[in-house]
């Protein structure tokens, strides 16, 4: 696919870096935009060299994602219904896991290894929706959130009304949500949004450190399925919980990467997983 709105990088540590960039409009979310950043997203899953995705902003547009391009709020307006811009083949990455998985953002759940929102700006709207459904937040002080949607006439986008309650609290995801109100990546650490609040310079060293130390330290399998477990956990009992784990556990037992860990950690050498 040809990449007009979004930036990819490997390098060369199992990190796979998104860039949205629109940077002359604040790196604003279009339909081109979520075409790209989904069929990116479907290519770092299916790649076994990437462990890791970080996704971020252009810098120049000084923004992470200002929220969705004016000139598609205008659209919508003027056809007098909603339009995503995108069309009826549009990748479809992490579908099929679960269906509770199975739309947009969602999707972000059943992608098989972690996704890290590095906040190098403004989140506003959609911006907002995407950290939120990210697996880790990272940001650099000052930045600015906001919801947007009460000044719209428009309801909490895209689940946000599902997940940030479940990161944050009710009593905090009502008043992001009710209010549409700005608040900073202060307000959003004290809350318990970010992993990490860092100054804007050491923003993307800090998110590479990690997510290098993650790609190295952490078998591809214990990574894919923990992740589904987080999430798929967020819709079932104690007890199905812990048999789902019980159940794993005897199958990845038997993976190869379970030898070479043991091996590994015994000879004091970083592991070389089969993935």
């Amino acid at each position: 696919m040809e990449l007009k709105t979004t930036r990819y990088e490997l390098d060369g540590h199992g990190v796979a870096v998104i860039t949205l960039s629109r940077p002359k409009r604040r790196n604003a979310w279009t339909g081109r935009m979520h075409t790209e950043y989904r069929w990116l997203l479907r290519e770092a899953d299916a790649d076994q060299a990437v462990r890791v995705i970080v996704v971020t902003g252009d810098p120049e547009g000084q923004a992470f994602c200002a929220g969705a391009d004016l000139g598609a709020l205008e659209g919508h307006s003027e056809k007098g219904r909603y339009d995503p811009g995108v069309t009826d083949d549009i990748a479809r990455p992490g579908f099929g896991v679960d269906p509770n998985f199975d739309a947009a953002f969602a999707y972000h759940f059943g992608v098989g290894k972690p996704v890290i929102a590095a906040i190098n700006g403004a989140a506003a709207g959609v911006g907002l929706v995407l950290a939120a459904f990210a697996d880790l937040r990272f940001a650099a002080t000052g930045v600015k959130f906001t919801a947007a949607h009460g000044r719209f006439n428009f309801p909490a986008e895209f689940g946000l009304s599902w997940v940030l309650p479940r990161i944050v609290g009710l009593t905090h995801a009502n008043d992001i949500l009710l209010s549409s109100r700005t608040f900073t990546s202060e307000e959003a650490s004290a809350m318990g949004f970010l992993n990490r609040l860092v100054e804007p310079q050491a923003l993307m060293p800090t998110v590479t450190d990690y997510a290098r130390t993650l790609a190295a330290n952490v078998a591809p399998g214990s990574a894919r399925e923990t992740k589904r477990q987080i999430y798929r956990d967020l819709h079932r009992d104690a007890a199905a919980a812990v048999v789902e784990a019980e159940r794993l556990l005897e199958a990845m037992i038997k993976d190869p990467d379970y030898k070479e860990g043991v091996k590994a950690w015994m000879e004091k050498r970083p592991a070389q997983w089969a993935g």
